[in-house]
């Protein structure tokens, strides 16, 4: 996949469907044998029983590369690669930070380049969203002009210490996703493109083509 082997450093992640389907662990090995270095595991309303249940069904060997969003203490039992904290939990986290492993990224998810400037030193990386129209939520509709943008990141990566580094989410796809990187963003999240797709091997790599 020529994403991978490009020298520019730009990470293409992926979020899990909010619903589980009966295809879904299997093609997710496929897309881990296929480069696939980061997963965000969201589902919402999704038990701690039931998070575990998906957990124990993914290979060891790829449960450091699964991201948890939330059910956090189960990232003391299982070699998970890092913790996402939506909105809602960014306010109790203080609370729950012990949880956090030595070795985990810390990740959340902002709207707005506001809260890009006021969040953005406390985690690793950062989802901004909606980038583009969403392909997973309806109307879900892009919230940022590019440019603008791109001139957040460029201030923003002239600092000494660039923190964190910032990933869009929200609507992208193969015709799209090289517009994002040029545009700064250090990688891309995608969701509805690739579970979406007939075959969401092939749309994943397809994406890594197109950049």
């Amino acid at each position: 996949m020529s994403g991978v082997e490009n020298n520019r450093p730009f990470r293409l992640l992926l979020v899990s469907p909010p619903a589980t389907t009966a295809t879904e662990l299997p093609t997710l090995q496929r897309l881990f044998e296929a480069g696939l270095q980061i997963f965000h595991l969201r589902k919402p309303g999704a038990t701690s029983a039931k998070i575990e249940a998906y957990l124990k069904a993914v290979p060891r060997q790829y449960h450091g590369r699964v991201v948890l969003h939330g059910h956090y203490e189960l990232a003391q039992h299982y070699r998970v690669g890092g913790l996402h904290l939506p909105a809602a939990a960014r306010t109790t986290w203080a609370a729950r930070a012990h949880l956090r492993q030595p070795g985990h990224t810390l990740s959340t998810s902002l709207h707005s380049l506001i809260e890009l400037r006021q969040h953005r030193r406390c985690y690793d990386y950062v989802f901004l969203s909606p980038i583009f129209d969403s392909i997973s939520k309806q109307g879900y509709g892009q919230a940022f002009a590019l440019t603008e943008v791109q001139q957040q990141l460029q201030r923003l990566q002239q600092r000494r210490h660039y923190v964190p580094q910032v990933v869009a989410l929200g609507g992208i796809t193969p015709g799209n996703v090289a517009q994002v990187r040029a545009a700064g963003f250090a990688g891309a999240a995608v969701l509805g493109s690739v579970w979406q797709a007939a075959d969401p091997v092939a749309a994943f790599r397809q994406l890594w083509r197109e950049l």
